[in-house]
């Protein structure tokens, strides 16, 4: 029995269900549809599910569904997760080799489910991608307040403002022994290798090494912003001289006072981003 979890006012997705489905009936496969709610019911969604031990959960969606599905679960390692991408930036599914929409269905149903990395956090939320503080939550804040536009336009222009008005934030970072304390534009633990829609943060990241890359970005010279920008779409932000890159098992991020962190674009505040990386502690479908 595959369990899918969507959001029902995901237009992509729901084209997305529909070809699935199809594709489910002429199989044989037994499946129920769970329409989320709101945000955070995919995380209640997956929490009942697997805690009557029905552990073949398949995320018709994008990053958002995909993070509270994977932090709803009562023991990722006894579960398996499949991914549908149907969202608008679907960056994890880059760094996990998984095709966009009802193309992914073949790996779930005669693939075999992997070993995969996770983040788990200390707040009790979990990562399977990118999650930070710093101008990658301001960039989604504006995103929130702006309306009429499309998601990626969204991004593209909250970018170019918190590049002319984001101040940066100071953050206490610890990794693996290594601590300092400093001014950052972003500070963020990556599994997986981009977000925004494609922008990559951390092209060295590698879902399946048993570490996560930690990334922190001093505040450059103004002057310097736009070189900066350039180099991170480009992806060579960690040869940036103001980059400080570190491969660990744990990480801190830990702001002055409660501040808001995001979550594979998933935005919650805590007091503190304590990181540890769950080893293959994920059977995910995927290349």
């Amino acid at each position: 029995m595959l369990d899918l979890i969507i959001k029902p006012q995901n237009r992509k997705g729901q084209q997305t269900l529909k070809k699935v489905e199809s594709r489910l009936k002429e199989r044989g496969v037994p499946y129920e549809v769970h329409f989320t709610e709101g945000k955070g019911d995919a995380r209640r969604i997956a929490s009942s599910l697997t805690e009557e031990g029905r552990c073949d959960l398949v995320v018709i969606g994008g990053d958002g569904t995909l993070n509270d599905v994977l932090t709803g679960m009562k023991d990722p390692s006894k579960c398996r997760l499949g991914l549908i991408p149907s969202g608008t930036g679907n960056d994890f599914s880059v760094s996990a080799g998984i095709p966009a929409g009802e193309a992914a269905l073949p790996l779930i149903l005669d693939g075999e489910a992997r070993p995969t990395d996770y983040i788990d956090f200390s707040d009790g939320r979990r990562s399977l991608n990118i999650a930070g503080m710093g101008m990658d939550v301001d960039i989604l804040l504006r995103c929130e307040k702006m309306k009429g536009f499309h998601d990626k336009s969204k991004y593209f222009f909250s970018l170019l403002a918190s590049l002319v008005k984001y101040d940066g934030v100071t953050l206490h970072i610890e990794a693996d022994g290594e601590q300092f304390e400093e001014k950052l534009l972003i500070a963020a633990v990556c599994n997986g290798k981009q977000l925004g829609g494609g922008i990559p943060l951390c092209p060295a990241a590698d879902i399946s090494d048993g570490l996560m890359d930690l990334v922190a970005v001093t505040c450059p010279k103004r002057s310097k912003l736009l070189s900066a920008l350039i180099k991170l779409m480009q992806g060579k932000v960690l040869t940036l001289p103001f980059t400080r890159h570190i491969r660990c098992e744990r990480a801190t991020i830990l702001p002055k006072s409660p501040a808001v962190a995001q979550y594979d674009g998933e935005l919650y505040q805590t007091a503190a981003m304590e990181a540890t990386l769950r080893k293959g502690g994920l059977l995910l479908y995927r290349k």
